[in-house]
């Protein structure tokens, strides 16, 4: 099998959440962690933002096969309270299924409003651009959801026999190259004038790369994903004139995507001009798990 998405994981996207192996309410990935939710049975392959996903990214079929069912027309839209209902029923969104060889199928969830781009009977490839990532079905964040199954069994790619073994997790994976495990990650961090919006800075368009020096504060947001409790993300900028913030957050309970703030606001008449640094730091049980930085230039 080949990874769904047209990106970079890692750098364009990531891994946002996995196979639930755990038979009671709770859920479990296969390395026993939290990057999964009750009864959860695919793989989503997630973008770092809705602009990344408005510029288009093509999603591919992962196994040579032939389509049996498509649906499209689902709007691109975060769940919320008051659409729900409209989508009972039709949780996965715009989707594609394919069936292939030996009683193996997959299917793709979330995909973008009418960007399906096969038809039921077609034969596809893992170079056949199937539709594009989208938010449509019961989702708050953009991203392509893969369900492999075998006959009716669920199977997650990641751990096909099921022996799930937390010290060790098996190397047998369906995956044709090798696709590394994140536990949690910095998704992106950048300054703003004043703490943003959680929507803007889910949308990708809260950081501003230059601030005038009379901006009314300086701040450096950290957004990220696979959070636990106990986790800190510890946030810094130096500047010009060296150290300007260390600041360090605890999580008090598990947050699957969270954005955490800090900075100053302006007291004298100007900032001092010149290049600012912006780091996002995840750290769990005193190990840096991921880091993360940008540039701000004050002019």
């Amino acid at each position: 099998m080949s990874p769904p998405i047209a990106c970079d994981l890692g750098t364009d996207c990531y891994i946002q959440q996995y196979v639930d192996h755990d038979p009671s309410a709770g859920a479990s990935d296969f390395h026993c962690s939290t990057l999964s939710y009750d009864g959860h049975k695919g793989t989503d392959f997630a973008l770092r933002s809705m602009e990344q996903m408005r510029a288009g990214v093509e999603v591919r079929a992962s196994a040579p096969g032939k389509v049996r069912a498509t649906r499209d027309g689902m709007p691109d839209q975060i769940l919320t309270a008051e659409n729900s209902d409209q989508i009972n029923g039709r949780d996965c969104g715009n989707g594609i299924f394919v069936d292939h060889d030996d009683g193996w199928s997959t299917q793709y969830c979330h995909l973008r409003q009418g960007s399906i781009a096969v038809s039921q009977g077609d034969s596809v490839t893992t170079d056949t651009v199937i539709g594009l990532v989208g938010l449509s079905g019961r989702t708050q964040f953009p991203h392509v959801h893969i369900t492999v199954r075998n006959g009716d069994t669920v199977v997650d790619p990641f751990d096909p026999d099921g022996e799930i073994s937390c010290d060790a997790p098996s190397q047998n994976t369906l995956w044709d190259t090798y696709l590394p495990y994140r536990p949690g990650g910095v998704i992106n961090v950048g300054f703003a004038d004043a703490v943003p919006e959680y929507a803007s800075i889910k949308d990708g368009t809260a950081a501003h790369p230059t601030l005038p020096a009379t901006a009314p504060a300086i701040v450096v947001f950290g957004y990220a994903f696979g959070g636990r409790s106990g986790d800190a993300m510890r946030l810094t900028i130096e500047g010009p004139e060296g150290a300007f913030i260390d600041n360090t957050v605890t999580l008090d309970r598990d947050q699957a995507q969270f954005f955490r703030a800090a900075g100053k606001r302006l007291r004298a008449a100007a900032w001092p001009a010149g290049v600012y640094q912006g780091t996002a730091t995840l750290i769990r049980d005193d190990q840096i798990i991921n880091t993360e930085s940008a540039e701000l230039l004050i002019e």
